[in-house]
């Protein structure tokens, strides 16, 4: 009876959807991340950011202020590497005043890839996983920067799962484009 039973807990476990397990350790891990003590944002500022910056769209007020309580803000000098190419990431940033640029290569011949002002986020790669960084991000102007750790979205499930959302809706809309510019250049031979 054991030997069937032992077969039949087997047979159950072996057709769980892989996604099921992945989405419940997800909730697992963010339940037991450590909370972070928040802090208080200017309710106007909250709004600005929710209205111009995409990677939030969807966010209700309320949650929007709990995620950006969460994140590290900084100033960056004009001309300071804000992240390299060849590092492993695990944060994504928003930009919230100033200009950045997307460089990829080692200067004098680094070739700009994009030029990225208030209101745009960058390093969102590394939210999915622990991935090197493809290019460096240097601010181009005095910038402020807000930055998100990886554990800490993941330990809010409600904006993460916004913040996911988004971003793959952003890096589908880049990867589109980018289609767009190699047809384009194919286009000119």
């Amino acid at each position: 009876m054991v030997g069937w039973l032992r077969c039949r807990v087997t047979w159950l476990i072996m057709k769980i959807d892989p996604a099921i397990i992945q989405f419940s350790a997800e909730n697992v891990r963010a339940q037991m991340l450590p909370r972070v003590d928040a802090v208080q944002l200017d309710p106007v500022m909250v709004q600005k950011i929710r209205q111009r910056v995409p990677v939030f769209s969807g966010m209700s007020a309320e949650c929007l202020g709990r995620t950006l309580a969460l994140a590290q803000h900084f100033s960056v000098q004009a001309n300071v590497v804000v992240c390299a190419e060849g590092e492993v990431g695990d944060a994504f940033y928003v930009l919230i005043s100033g200009e950045v640029r997307i460089e990829k290569g080692q200067p004098p011949i680094a070739v700009e890839l994009a030029r990225l002002g208030p209101g745009h986020c960058f390093g969102e790669m590394a939210l999915v996983g622990r991935h090197v960084r493809s290019a460096t991000v240097r601010a181009l102007k005095d910038s402020i920067i807000m930055r998100f750790d990886r554990y800490r979205v993941d330990a809010n499930a409600e904006s993460a799962q916004i913040i996911y959302r988004n971003i793959a809706g952003i890096l589908a809309s880049r990867l589109e484009s980018s289609s767009e510019q190699l047809a384009d250049l194919d286009g000119r031979r």
